[in-house]
Parts: structure tokens; C-alpha cells; sequence
């Protein structure tokens, strides 16, 4: 492909890339600027490999190839490149025109020094302003990894009210604030409610099956102990034990303790209040029969 001169030399300098900390040039724009094909500029340095050390010339990695542009290599014909691409340095250019030995090549690699000596210049003159965008650059980094924590903990419910007061009829916003509580557990679940049956089995079917589940109630009828087994058997984990000495209802989830002031069963049918007390865990397991 033929440039004019006062062209080329804008599309030189667009060409040189910074890779690995260093200013180079990849061997597909060099056979274009050299009107060959980028198999015989690489067969040219082949042959003279030892012309190439590696401050001269490298080979980039498939995630550099990637940022290129060059694709996933295949080697079905006319489809993506067999080899990942050659990066050459300036002096790796300027060591092109002697092995590929023509006339073009020697014009072309004249504009290619020059390209590389005014971008030097430029990033000489400019090195403060470019260390301030790396400034903001940086700052702009920690703040987006501040949001993207903020906005992940929102997804995984983890901004939770400490405490509040649903009002009658509010069954639904009960059911998916407990639930939410439910998703949240990364080891263990545990309830005290001497009113749980069948139905409070149905809020720990949010919970992933590695979660072991505990539950302490005085209200052990056959029809909690029947629909414990079929938990089991789809979602695993679950334990029921008979206690009888809380008249209050706790859940554990983890390392959060929380206090209600009405069964699970009956969430959202009355007024209830909740509270996540400050107090360890322990308060309540180490009073548990295992």
C-alpha cells in the first residue's frame, strides 16, 4: 500500500505502540509500510536471527495479541494468523533494512527513526503532564474498586437493616428480608423458634446445599419431622433437635445474631420487630444441645 510522504508520516507514528514499557512496532504494519507480506519480513529476520536479540525483537503472548487486535490464532487457511506477532524496538527497525536489502525499506525505516526520535521528544516535553493523568488515572482506579465493592455488597444483600419493624400484612417484605438473611450464610444457619413447622423449612430452600442448617423448637411433631426428611433429600444439610427453654426467637447466620419478636412461620402477619444484636454467637450455641 502507497502513502504520500506527508501522510506516511502520520500513520508511522499511530503505528508505534507501547509494549512491555517499550516503543515498538508490530511486524504486520512494518510489511505494510514495507509493501511486502509479514511472512517474508519474519522469513528475512529468520534467516538473520542473530541480528535480533531480544532488546531488538520479541514475541508478544496471546493476551498482548489479544489487546491488538490479532484475534485467537487458528490455522485454518484465511482465517486468523498461525504465530503470534513480532514486536520490534527501534533498533530491531533499524536492523530491518539491512536484511531485507531494497530501496523501499531503507526510505521506509528513515521515516521510522524519525517518527521514533519526535515521539521521544514528546514524551519528553510532556513526561508532567502525563505523570498527572497517571495520578488521576490511580485515583480513578481506587474509587471504581470503592464503588464496585459498594455495589457488590448491595447485590449480595449485605447492607441489611440492623433493625426495624415490619407492620401487619407486610407477609412478602418479611418472606424476602428473611430469605436475603438466608442467601447471605457462608457456613451456618441456625434457629431457635419454638413455633417453626413444615412451612419454616420452606425459607431455608434459598440457602446453597454445603450450608448446614440447625433448627431448635419444642413444636417436634411427626409432620416437621417427615417434611426435615424430604428437605434433606433435595437440599441436604438440615438438622432438628427438641429444645424448650427460649421463649424468644434467634437466628444465626454465621457469625450475626438476630432477634425476633414473632415466629418465622408468622412473619408479616402482625407487627414484629428484629434486631441484630451486637453479642457473639456464642451467647446462644454454647446453650445448644449438639
Amino acid at each position: 500500500m502507497f502513502y504520500p510522504m506527508s501522510e506516511i508520516e502520520i500513520v508511522v507514528t499511530s503505528k508505534i505502540h507501547n509494549i512491555r514499557g517499550k516503543q515498538v512496532m508490530l511486524d504486520s504494519d512494518l510489511a505494510e509500510l514495507y509493501s511486502v507480506e509479514v511472512k517474508f519480513l519474519n522469513r528475512a529476520v529468520k534467516r538473520n536471527i542473530e541480528r535480533f536479540p531480544e532488546d531488538f525483537m520479541f514475541q508478544l503472548n496471546n493476551e498482548e495479541s489479544l489487546r491488538f487486535h490479532f484475534g485467537t490464532l487458528n490455522k485454518g487457511r484465511g482465517q486468523h494468523r498461525k504465530y503470534l506477532p513480532f514486536a520490534f524496538t527501534e533498533q530491531g527497525v533499524a536492523m530491518l533494512s539491512s536484511v531485507l536489502r531494497s530501496n523501499k525499506a531503507v526510505e521506509v525505516n528513515i521515516l521510522i527513526m524519525r517518527a521514533f526520535v519526535e515521539m521521544r521528544r514528546f514524551l519528553s516535553q510532556n513526561f508532567e503532564v502525563f505523570e498527572k493523568f497517571q495520578t488521576i488515572d490511580k485515583k480513578l482506579l481506587v474509587y471504581d474498586q470503592n464503588f464496585t465493592k459498594i455495589f457488590k455488597a448491595m447485590e449480595q444483600k449485605r447492607l441489611t437493616p440492623k433493625q426495624g419493624i415490619f407492620f401487619e400484612d407486610k407477609v412478602f417484605d418479611a418472606f424476602i428480608f428473611v430469605s436475603d438473611l438466608i442467601k447471605k450464610a457462608n457456613n451456618t444457619i441456625i434457629l431457635v423458634d419454638n413455633y417453626a413447622d413444615e412451612n419454616t423449612l420452606t425459607l431455608f430452600s434459598d440457602k446453597r446445599k454445603s450450608i448446614s442448617v440447625k433448627l431448635y423448637t419444642k413444636n417436634l411433631t411427626e409432620k416437621l419431622l417427615l417434611a426435615a426428611d424430604k428437605f434433606n433429600k433435595q437440599y441436604h444439610g438440615l438438622e432438628v433437635f427438641r429444645f424448650e427453654k427460649s421463649h424468644d426467637r434467634f437466628l444465626i447466620i454465621d457469625d450475626d445474631l438476630y432477634h425476633f419478636g414473632a415466629s418465622l412461620k408468622d412473619l408479616g402477619k402482625k407487627w414484629f420487630a428484629f434486631s441484630k444484636l451486637t453479642l457473639k454467637t456464642d451467647v446462644i450455641t454454647s446453650e445448644l444441645p449438639q
